[in-house]
């Protein structure tokens, strides 16, 4: 076998590979010290939106933008732990922006910033006081009578025990995203206060709620390896402008974690992860017995496949036990929780699957 030559090198490729990493690197040097000065920080939430209702911290959004071409209105309801722009992260990587354009009449229910004053929300506060009186603002705005209920994460557990609970809720289509039901199958935190290694009182403040900070301990346990394979990723990708921007983007949403209300906390690790209630199919709340299969509209079950703050394993019993079984889809998905959020999975799959779904099952408007 007669040994390889060596290709001679171009000179014009050389130089023009000399002048790409030369440019690289004043790029690299720039964005290096915007980001740790925290100087050009991208717009989050920036999808145009009137407050349409407001009550306590809690406020009512309905978005702007694009031909509201169906209907009923689509209504997010938000985890009670983190901030809902992550659903509408910055324009052109938003899934609020996607459904606008897509015709869609999006609202979001937003619960704010708890304080000492909302430290007695307890579940029944949120799904039976806050949400009819949100969604009846949204009738009346919007002019129908029906609303598709879609709930991120926790606020997906709100949202089913609303539609399940309430003979007046009209839900044609119920959402849930990533929404934990088996609470066994959660991570490391849930674990320790199942097992009664850690108490809901020793993460209770003097505010009466759960700190923020607590709470980005408990996923930052999740996965403790991340933060530096994601340092990594952005030192190698340094010089591109938009990879930069959305990574701040994500590093300001996943630190933005805000204090859980005590009573709620309390009643969460009691009732959904030492007894996992929901896996029985009902819960206790306000003196009666919320079934889950009372739930009467359309309901989707949508999960991300490399999920690790919620795990398919503890999503997939939506479908045994949420609604009439013969209403009930899957949708399952590539990419992690935040993929019903942004990043390249979520342009790809997640949002023209759930605004297809959405749409299917919506009317023209007149």
């Amino acid at each position: 076998m007669s040994p390889r030559v060596p290709t001679a090198l171009n000179p014009g490729d050389v130089l023009q590979r000399v002048n790409r990493d030369v440019e690289r690197s004043i790029l690299r040097a720039r964005n290096g010290i915007r980001y740790v000065r925290g100087t050009n920080r991208p717009a989050l939430g920036a999808t145009p939106k009137d407050v349409v209702w407001k009550s306590g911290k809690a406020e009512l959004w309905r978005y702007k933008g694009g031909d509201r071409r169906y209907g009923p209105p689509v209504v997010i309801i938000h985890s009670l732990v983190s901030r809902s722009y992550i659903l509408d992260l910055r324009p052109g990587n938003s899934t609020v922006e996607y459904l606008t354009g897509a015709g869609l009449d999006v609202f979001m229910l937003d619960w704010g910033v708890p304080d000492e004053l909302d430290a007695d929300n307890d579940l029944e506060r949120y799904v039976d006081w806050y949400l009819p009186r949100a969604l009846a603002e949204v009738r009346r705005v919007s002019g129908h009578d029906e609303v598709t209920l879609v709930g991120y994460c926790l606020g997906g557990v709100l949202a089913a025990l609303y539609a399940a609970g309430h003979e007046e809720a009209r839900v044609r289509n119920l959402i849930l995203m990533a929404t934990p039901m088996d609470f066994n199958e959660m991570g490391a935190m849930v674990a320790l206060l199942r097992e009664g290694r850690l108490n809901p009182e020793e993460m209770i403040d003097e505010t009466g709620n759960v700190p923020a900070d607590a709470l980005y301990s408990g996923f930052y346990m999740l996965a403790p390896t991340s933060e530096v394979a994601q340092k990594a990723m952005l030192l190698e990708n340094l010089w591109n402008d938009e990879f930069v921007e959305g990574f701040q983007a994500m590093a300001t949403w996943s630190r933005d974690h805000v204090p859980f209300p005590g009573a709620a906390f309390r009643q969460l690790v009691e009732l959904l992860v030492r007894q996992n209630i929901l896996m029985t199919g009902a819960i206790p709340l306000g003196g009666r017995q919320v079934v889950l299969a009372n739930v009467r509209g359309n309901v989707l079950n949508a999960m991300a496949e490399r999920d690790n703050v919620v795990p398919p394993p503890a999503v997939e019993p939506v479908m045994e036990l949420v609604g009439d079984p013969t209403r009930r889809e899957e949708l399952r998905l590539p990419g992690g929780h935040v993929t019903f959020g942004t990043g390249r999975s979520a342009f790809k799959h997640t949002m023209p699957k759930l605004t297809a779904w959405i749409i299917d099952h919506s009317d023209p408007s007149p």
